[in-house]
């Protein structure tokens, strides 16, 4: 089964795979002169040799768990802008949601940046964004169950009202556009 971009609807879960951010944080890191495997292992790991979800879409529509889904090689905030046209919806994140790695939370942290809007803006992730219909979650348990361990998570709802916000402390901020092509 072909999952598309064009499936979600209001009321459904959006869902991210892994962790966001490791990459964008690998990339700046090896940009600020640090040797591979010297300054952030596991981010210039994530950078220089990623690990594209094939499995996990497989699974994805296989088991009829997603409404609609993308890969994040051009990051989060692309990857949910994209979902919601291609839908016609709405979506809000959860910013505490956003799951960004301990090592990159650090790197951004140290350089006075909010972890997860530098993760939302960052590419190169190559996880998945999903949504799922709320009747779908035991699929989404039998996916979850083989992905030998992967983390999924829930990251926020797809809405009626356009447009791709994050909600801080009940607070809606735009997202960014995230990555474009051929400025």
């Amino acid at each position: 089964r072909v999952l598309a971009r064009s499936g979600a609807r209001t009321g459904d879960e959006v869902w991210v795979s892994g962790d966001i951010g490791s990459a964008a944080a690998g990339l700046q890191s090896l940009s600020a002169g640090a040797r591979a495997g010297e300054g952030l292992p596991a981010c210039e790991a994530a950078f220089l040799t990623p690990e594209p979800r094939v499995r996990l879409g497989t699974l994805l529509g296989r088991n009829r768990a997603a409404a609609a889904c993308v890969d994040l090689s051009d990051g989060l905030a692309d990857g949910l802008h994209q979902l919601a046209a291609a839908s016609g919806v709405g979506i809000e994140v959860e910013h505490s949601a956003v799951p960004v790695g301990a090592e990159a939370r650090a790197w951004f942290e140290s350089r006075g940046a909010d972890p997860v809007v530098a993760a939302l803006s960052g590419g190169d992730d190559y996880e998945l964004l999903f949504a799922v219909r709320p009747r779908s979650r035991s699929r989404l348990e039998t996916v979850r169950r083989q992905s030998r361990g992967l983390r999924l998570t829930k990251i926020g709802t797809v809405r009626r009202e356009a447009g791709v916000v994050v909600l801080r402390g009940g607070v809606a901020e735009p997202v960014p556009s995230g990555y474009v092509h051929f400025r």
